[in-house]
C-alpha cells in the first residue's frame, strides 16, 4: 500500500521543500529550482515506520524517506544519519504538561520550540519574538538584499505551522523583566506570563563602535528584515556606500550592494590588515581580496572608521589613516553583542554572554539559554548552526528528554560573492605540534591543520566539495599519524577519507 506525498529535494544541499511544485530558489543554499528532484512521491508501509533521519554531528532533523546527500547544517555525509522513529502512541500515557515559554524567534528559538513538540506533545509552547514578521531565515537577508530571493521565501514556517504544532506565537511583543521567583515574564505592555521551563533565545545585537557621528541619518547595520529592506530602498538612491567590516557579513553586504545597484560606489573597510581574520590565513585572504576587487569593491585594510562626517545624514567617512571617503549610505557589520540584559537584571550568571553548561541550563533552576546569547565552555558562537543545534539541546531538555551538548568546531561558509569557500576550526599553528599541509593552483587553495596528529582546522577556498570530509574527520577526531609520517600530499589525505 502506498500514498503520495509532494516534496522536493535540494540536490546541493539536501534542504526538502513541502509543496506541489519545487520552489524557484533553495531557502537554504540558493540552488535554482532545476536543481530539485522529486522526492518521497512513494512510501511504502516499511518507509512508515521512519520519521525521518538525524544527523550524529547536529542533531538536525531530516525529514523524508531517504538520508540527504549532505547534512545541509554541519555538511556532514549521509551515513552520518540514522533512522528517526515515529513518535510513540502517548494515547493513554500521562505526560508532564509544562508550559514552556521561549523568548526569542530566531533559529534557536525555533528548534527549541520544535524540539518541544517533538518531545512532548501536550506542553504549552509560547514563542515570544520583539519582531512583526514572521521568523525568518536571518542568514539569508544578504542574499534578500541582493535580490537572490524574495521575502516570502524567508520565513522558517508559515503562520498554519505554528497553529498545526500548538505554539503560540506572540509577534511584536517585548519582554521587559524576568522574575524567577515566581517563574514570570513580564511584557512591555504589562502583562504577565507564568511558565514552568523558560528558555532565552534573545539572541544578539549588532556592535556599532562609539564612532562619532555613528548616530547620523543614513548610518545602520544588517541584522533584520526591516533593516534589509530598508537598505534595498536605500541603495538604488545612494550615491556611495561603505561598508564598515571584512568579516563574512560585510563582504556579503558589499557585494549584495553591487548585485542590486552595479554603478553604486562600495567600499568596505576592515581594521586587520586581511579579510576575514578570523576564518583565512593571508594566502586565502589575498585570493578573496582579487575577487572583491574584481567586483568593482574598494577595500581599505589596515585602518579603521575615525569619524562619520556630515550634518544631520552622512556625508563622508574619515579614516584613522587620514583618508576621507564620500559616503550617504554606512554600513556597520563590525560583529554582534550577546543581548544579556534581561539574563543579567534576572541575576543569571553572565560572563560575555549567559553561562550555560552542557545541557544548556543556566545558574538558575528552570531557565536555559541558547544560541547568540548563550556561552558555553567559554565559546560564544555566534553562528546559525551551532544555534539550531543548541536550540534543540535546550528544548529536549526543558521538556524533560536529557540531551547534551558537546560543542562543536567553528565553521563558515560564505554566500553572495559568487565563490566556494569553507573554513572550519583552528587556521594557524600555535606551537610545534601543528602540521600545516597546502595545495595552492591556480583555481584552488585547500590548507589542512593537523595537531598532534588530529585534524583541528581547514580552509578551503574554490572546491568545497570535501567540506564534509574535513568536518566529519574533526568531529570524530581521527588520528591521521600514520599518514602523515608517510608525508602524503592534501588530495592523498582528502581522498584516504
Amino acid at each position: 500500500m502506498t500514498s503520495s506525498v509532494n516534496e522536493w529535494r535540494c540536490t546541493v544541499c539536501g534542504y526538502v521543500h513541502k509543496g506541489d511544485e519545487a520552489p524557484s530558489q533553495c531557502v537554504v543554499c540558493g540552488a535554482p529550482q532545476d536543481k530539485f528532484e522529486p522526492f518521497g512521491e512513494l512510501r511504502s508501509d516499511k518507509t512508515r515506520d521512519i520519521a525521518g533521519w538525524k544527523c550524529l554531528v547536529c542533531n538536525y532533523i531530516h525529514h523524508g524517506n531517504t538520508t540527504p546527500d549532505t547534512c545541509p547544517v554541519c555538511g556532514a555525509g549521509s551515513r552520518n544519519f540514522e533512522p528517526v522513529s515515529p513518535p510513540k502512541d502517548t494515547s493513554g500515557v500521562k505526560e508532564a504538561k509544562r508550559r514552556i515559554i521561549i523568548v526569542g524567534a530566531g533559529i534557536a528559538g525555533i528548534s527549541a520550540a520544535e524540539a518541544i513538540r517533538e518531545q512532548n506533545p501536550v506542553s504549552e509552547i509560547v514563542l515570544v519574538s520583539k519582531e512583526v514578521n514572521l521568523p525568518y531565515y536571518r542568514l539569508n537577508l544578504t542574499r534578500l538584499l541582493a535580490g537572490e530571493i524574495s521575502e516570502q521565501s524567508l520565513p522558517v514556517h508559515d503562520e498554519t505551522w505554528y497553529r498545526e504544532k500548538r505554539i503560540e506565537l506572540l509577534l511584536n511583543t517585548e519582554v521587559t523583566e524576568i522574575n524567577p521567583d515566581v517563574k514570570a515574564v513580564i511584557l512591555r505592555d504589562g502583562r504577565r506570563l507564568l511558565y514552568d521551563r523558560l528558555i532565552l533565545a534573545a539572541g544578539s545585537h549588532p556592535f556599532i563602535p562609539p564612532v562619532p557621528g555613528a548616530q547620523k541619518n543614513g548610518v545602520t547595520t544588517l541584522r533584520t528584515l526591516d533593516q534589509a529592506l530598508m537598505l534595498s530602498r536605500s541603495s538604488v538612491n545612494s550615491k556611495a556606500a561603505v561598508v564598515v567590516g571584512g568579516g563574512i557579513l560585510g563582504l556579503e553586504t558589499a557585494a549584495a550592494l553591487k548585485q542590486t545597484s552595479p554603478s553604486l560606489p562600495v567600499t568596505v573597510v576592515e581594521g586587520f590588515e586581511y579579510l576575514m581574520p578570523r576564518q583565512l590565513n593571508r594566502k586565502a585572504a589575498n585570493r578573496l581580496k582579487k575577487h572583491v576587487e574584481a567586483l568593482n569593491i574598494v577595500l581599505e585594510t589596515g585602518t579603521s572608521v575615525k569619524e562619520i562626517e556630515g550634518d544631520e545624514s552622512a556625508a563622508g567617512v574619515l579614516l584613522a589613516n587620514g583618508k576621507r571617503i564620500s559616503a550617504d549610505l554606512v554600513i556597520f557589520a563590525a560583529g554582534v553583542r550577546p543581548n544579556s540584559y534581561l539574563a543579567r537584571t534576572s541575576g543569571l550568571h553572565v560572563n560575555h554572554g549567559v553561562i550555560v553548561n552542557d545541557y544548556m541550563e543556566t545558574s538558575l533552576e528552570g531557565i536555559y539559554a541558547a544560541g547568540d546569547i548563550a556561552e558555553h565552555r567559554g565559546v560564544l558562537y555566534g553562528l546559525w548552526n551551532a544555534s539550531m543545534y543548541q536550540g534543540a539541546i535546550a528544548g529536549m531538555n526543558a521538556a524533560g528528554t536529557k540531551s547534551v551538548f558537546g560543542g562543536i568546531p567553528r565553521s563558515n561558509t560564505i554566500k553572495v560573492l559568487g565563490i566556494d569557500l569553507f573554513s572550519i576550526g583552528t587556521i594557524e599553528p600555535c606551537d610545534g605540534s601543528c602540521t600545516v599541509m597546502e595545495k595552492d593552483t591556480d583555481e584552488h587553495y585547500t590548507l589542512l591543520l593537523f595537531r598532534d596528529g588530529h585534524l583541528e582546522g581547514a580552509i578551503l577556498y574554490g572546491d568545497t566539495s570535501k567540506s564534509s570530509v574535513v568536518k566529519k574527520a574533526i568531529e570524530e577526531k581521527t588520528d591521521f599519524s600514520r599518514l602523515l609520517r608517510n608525508e602524503p600530499d592534501v588530495d592523498h589525505i582528502l581522498q584516504d577519507k
